[in-house]
């Protein structure tokens, strides 16, 4: 009876510890994107000072040029991190594939 009641007793905590775990992670979380939500609020608020502070020194074509520099530098940015994110994968899976060749051919190569 003592180990059946010990059992079950560890199983409860592990619930309970994993419940607390995503607790907590789910206020990390939230407590994170309350924070990008501030700092999208804070560069949108820039962006535009920016652009009422251009648009008042500016000819219309330049201000479109800085407009089309500033909008591609950012989908070049994401663009980057997609490519090394892959880069960084490929190199994970290449690496796992030599690990999983025998030796003898590892030299080879």
């Amino acid at each position: 009876m003592e180990a059946s009641w010990t059992k079950s007793f560890r199983k409860f905590r592990g619930r309970t510890l994993d419940k607390r775990t995503l607790t907590d992670k789910r206020t990390l979380l939230i407590r994170q994107h309350e924070d990008a939500k501030e700092l999208k609020e804070n560069l949108d608020r820039r962006q535009r000072l920016v652009h009422d502070f251009l648009s008042a020194r500016l000819p219309e074509d330049r201000l479109a040029d800085y407009q089309h520099f500033v909008k591609m530098k950012s989908a070049l940015i994401i663009e980057q991190r997609k490519l090394d994110d892959k880069i960084r994968l490929g190199e994970e899976q290449l690496k796992c594939l030599m690990d999983s060749l025998p030796t003898e051919q590892r030299m080879g190569l």
